[in-house]
């Protein structure tokens, strides 16, 4: 086999029990890619030693007959998943070196169906931002180029930037994620990858560094969607030690991607074609809807009417929730510590060392919507128009929608430093399509629809009722197999 890096998660699995090739060889062929294309900054902690005592325990199951879902199968997690004995940051200096003693629940549920861990990707500060740009370990950059300008250093999204940028490299099969406002989605569509975030409750919070934890999700970011399912069909599952998992069946999410999506009826909200709106994101998403049409689809228009207001109010829930859950990070128990005179001193110089503007920045605001005076001016009132948020998908799909397309950005990935560097509000609209989704706990997903003029992805997002992902699968599968097939140009970001 020329280049084990090249396959699908699907295909290596196959390839796997076929014994074309061995674990070992399969972990040894992404390390090996991991350590030449360092230049992207993917990862925070590479654990090759791991991975290849993993692989040579699946060499050994698949030997015997025993061989589990995932088994050899190299993933890379973002560094927001505790991980038991192996450095954990969160993309911060405040828990530089913070190693935990447990595992993540869905970690150690791919850990268990036989995945190998090549490392802590790269990540957004506490998950904070739409570019990677925030990371107390430098900004990750993105495989693709644009045309017309080669040598700009593009970002994968945000926050987990080092999950897209390693999967759309091939340094690894997929990648664990997390979505707090689109961050699975948004890269995903930067990178031309697939990204899903289920339902609110599908998958266990249990060992993830909490950012805001009535939005937080875990989902994979892969190159396929049968990838995608394939992943979170390990990472699912009620976990007792999360008072929001819901415990309920998880499907055999593989199988719905080769469902028929005659008849489904796709909703269509008219409240997204926002002013400034690209040329080539309504293009993509008339093809969209073309795509699904000739699929058997039916496409109806609808309306989500309190959609021009989910933006300012994801941007005070999450804020506000941020600044309780970092409160915990003093320097007391574990993480950096600066001295100080007394202990709130300790705490003022431990904080202001230890985060960084943007994670600064989102705590004072939280602060600030929180306080007496303003609670109920600004975070009740906040809370309010979610519900109504969340009514505007209620009502659209108990009229019979099954699913709703949208774009998943405003438009292609921009270069380091172009976005937010003056203005962070600039930054903020890039969330503008996907912060419905968590406001309202619904699945949703990005799946490739081609590439823009600049050379750069596009992707489209499909939005679900909540725990009906294999519609959404199902769905994607079908946008996936029409659209136009994108290929990364020449590793240029490889060493040697």
């Amino acid at each position: 086999m020329s280049d084990p890096t090249h396959l699908s998660l699907a295909e290596a699995r196959d390839a796997l029990k076929s014994k074309q090739l061995s674990a070992v060889e399969l972990a040894q062929a992404h390390i090996d890619a991991i350590s030449k294309s360092r230049a992207l900054n993917c990862f925070i902690t590479e654990t090759p030693e791991v991975a290849l005592a993993q692989a040579q325990e699946s060499d050994a199951r698949i030997a015997r007959g025993d061989a589990r879902p995932l088994e050899g199968l190299p993933l890379g997690i973002k560094d927001l998943y505790c991980s038991k004995g192996v450095r954990t940051t969160a993309g911060s200096r405040i828990l530089d070196d913070f190693t935990p003693t447990y595992e993540s629940t869905v970690s150690a549920n791919l850990l268990r169906d036989g995945a190998a861990m090549l490392g802590k990707l790269n990540l957004d500060e506490f998950a904070m931002g739409s570019s990677n740009e925030t990371s107390a370990f430098g900004p990750v950059i993105s495989p693709w180029r644009r045309a017309a300008d080669p040598d700009a250093k593009i970002v994968p999204g945000g926050s987990s930037g080092g999950s897209s940028s390693a999967v759309a490299a091939r340094l690894c099969l997929g990648a664990t994620a997390t979505d707090t406002g689109g961050s699975i989605r948004q890269p995903a569509a930067f990178t031309g990858t697939v990204g899903i975030k289920p339902t609110y409750g599908r998958c266990s919070r249990w060992g993830i560094v909490a950012f805001a934890s009535s939005l937080d999700q875990a989902g994979p970011i892969t190159r396929t969607v049968r990838d995608a399912a394939i992943m979170l069909r390990s990472m699912a599952g009620h976990d007792p030690k999360d008072t929001t998992s819901v415990d309920a069946p998880v499907p055999d999410y593989e199988a719905a991607v080769d469902a028929s999506v005659k008849g489904r009826r796709i909703g269509v909200p008219k409240e997204y074609r926002i002013d400034g709106m690209s040329a080539e994101i309504a293009a993509l998403w008339d093809e969209g809807v073309a795509w699904l049409k000739d699929a058997g689809a039916e496409i109806v228009e609808i309306s989500l009417p309190h959609t021009r207001y989910a933006l300012p109010t994801y941007y005070i829930i999450a804020p506000a929730e941020a600044s309780s859950n970092l409160a915990r990070y003093d320097g007391v128990r574990y993480g950096c510590r600066e001295q100080g005179r007394d202990v709130s001193e300790m705490y003022e110089k431990t904080r202001a060392a230890g985060f960084g503007p943007e994670v600064r920045r989102r705590i004072m605001i939280g602060t600030y919507v929180l306080s007496a005076g303003y609670y109920d001016a600004y975070y009740v009132r906040a809370q309010k128009v979610r519900s109504l948020i969340k009514r505007d998908f209620d009502e659209a799909f108990a009229s019979g929608v099954d699913a709703v397309l949208t774009p998943a950005t405003p438009s292609t990935a921009f270069a380091q430093g172009e976005k937010g560097s003056a203005d962070p509000v600039e930054m903020y609209l890039n969330d503008v399509f996907t912060v419905t989704v968590n406001m309202a706990g619904l699945p949703g997903v990005a799946v490739p629809g081609g590439l823009a003029a600049n050379g750069l992805p596009l992707g489209l997002q499909l939005i679900g009722k909540a725990f009906d992902e294999e519609t959404l699968f199902s769905l994607a599968a079908a946008i996936e197999r029409a659209a136009p097939k994108i290929e990364l140009p020449q590793p240029w970001w490889r060493e040697g």
